[in-house]
C-alpha cells in the first residue's frame, strides 16, 4: 500500500528556459567578460556531471558552482570572469520565473491529491520550496517539503530521506519516491526502503537495475501506485 509518494523537482517536475542552455550561459558569460561557444553547451555539462555525483554530503553551494565552472571551462571559457559567473548561474537558478512545469504535472498531482495521498517535495536545492508551490498554481497540493538547503544534506543522504518520512508520518514501506536521478533519487531512497520509480524522459542509464521500474512520462506513474 501507498500512502505518501515524494517528488524530486527539477527535471522531474520542472525544466529550466533558455537562461539555462547555452546562448543562456553565453549571455551570463558575456557579463563578466568570458567567451563560450553556445555550441558546445550539451558535452560541456555530461562532462560536468560527475561533480554532482556525490554520495549525500552536507549541502555546499559550491559544489553546485564548481559544476557550473567546469560547463563554462568545456563551452571554451577561462579567466578570472568564470567563478564570478558560475556564481550568477547558480543565484539565477533559485527563480521560478526561469523555469516551466513540464505538462503532464499538473493532471498527474490532481489525480494523487484525489487518492488522498500524501505528497512532498525532496530537492537538491536552494530554491524555496514554498515560492516553488505558490509560482506554479500548486497551492495546497504538497505536505512535505524538504531542500537540501534548509535540511543541511542532500540526497542520498537517507537524513533527507527519514525527515520527508517523519513529516508525513508514513513508514518506507509504505511510501514511494520519483525522480529523474538514478543515484540521489531512487537509489537513495531504496537505501531507506521506500520504493523508487525512475523518471527518465530521456535516455535510460545503461547502469539502471532491471527491478527499478522506469517511466518516460509522469502520467505512467499513476498505473504505479
Amino acid at each position: 500500500m501507498t500512502r505518501a509518494v515524494f517528488f524530486d523537482v527539477d527535471f522531474t517536475l520542472i525544466h529550466p528556459g533558455g537562461s539555462f542552455l547555452g546562448p543562456g550561459y553565453r549571455d551570463f558569460c558575456a557579463r563578466h567578460a568570458v567567451v563560450v561557444d553556445p555550441q558546445r553547451f550539451s558535452a560541456a555539462v555530461i562532462a560536468a556531471s560527475p561533480v554532482l555525483n556525490r554520495d549525500g554530503d552536507a549541502y555546499d553551494p559550491q559544489v553546485f558552482i564548481d559544476y557550473t565552472t567546469r560547463i563554462i571551462e568545456g563551452m571554451g571559457g577561462s579567466g578570472e570572469g568564470v567563478e564570478a559567473a558560475s556564481r550568477d548561474i547558480y543565484d539565477a537558478w533559485s527563480s521560478c520565473h526561469h523555469f516551466s512545469l513540464y505538462d503532464d504535472v499538473p493532471e498527474v498531482l490532481r489525480r494523487l491529491r484525489a487518492r488522498n495521498l500524501t505528497i512532498g517535495l525532496i530537492s537538491n536545492t536552494q530554491r524555496c520550496l514554498a515560492s516553488f508551490q505558490s509560482h506554479f498554481g500548486l497551492d495546497g497540493v504538497f505536505t512535505v517539503r524538504i531542500s537540501s538547503a534548509d535540511h543541511g544534506y542532500m540526497k542520498p543522504h537517507p537524513s533527507i530521506f527519514r525527515a520527508a518520512l517523519t513529516q508525513a508520518g508514513v513508514p518506507a514501506e509504505e511510501s514511494l519516491m520519483v525522480g529523474d536521478s538514478l543515484m540521489h533519487d531512487v537509489l537513495g531512497a531504496r537505501r531507506l526502503g521506500m520504493r523508487a520509480v525512475l523518471l527518465s524522459r530521456g535516455a535510460v542509464p545503461p547502469e539502471c537495475p532491471d527491478d527499478i521500474p522506469v517511466i518516460t512520462t509522469l502520467t505512467e506513474l499513476l498505473a504505479l501506485v
